[in-house]
């Protein structure tokens, strides 16, 4: 049950900051490209690889607050497939395919960092 407690919490802080920061971003951006989804699933592939690199360092507790419950609500595959599919109905289709090249290439290359940083940080 605590491990259940742990996700849930690090869920309720997570989706919040997902929902302000994709607002925030995307404010700042008059483009249609899903500059927020984009930017907090960056970030959430970010921290998990950093976790990923320490988890011989860290208590699972702080995996499941941290990496299944506040990165599980943080990204968002879900609204990055819809934002995506909605960019070809609007006939933007090189921002379509530029979401969906940058987010793999972003998302890798940033669990990559992460995880480098905690190895070095740890090793």
């Amino acid at each position: 049950m605590t491990r259940l407690l742990l996700v849930i919490a690090g869920g309720l802080l997570g989706a919040p900051l997902r929902y302000v920061a994709d607002r925030a971003v995307q404010a700042r951006h008059d483009s249609m490209f899903p500059w927020g989804t984009f930017s907090v699933n960056v970030l959430g592939a970010l921290v998990l690889g950093f976790l990923a690199g320490a988890s011989n360092a860290l208590p699972q507790g702080v995996q499941l607050f941290v990496g299944t419950g506040f990165c599980g609500a943080l990204t968002t595959y879900s609204t990055f497939s819809y934002e995506t599919i909605r960019l070809f109905e609007d006939r933007a289709r090189f921002l379509a395919v530029a979401n969906v090249t940058a987010s793999i290439v972003a998302g890798l290359g940033s669990v990559f960092l992460g995880t480098a940083v905690s190895q070095a940080l740890w090793s």
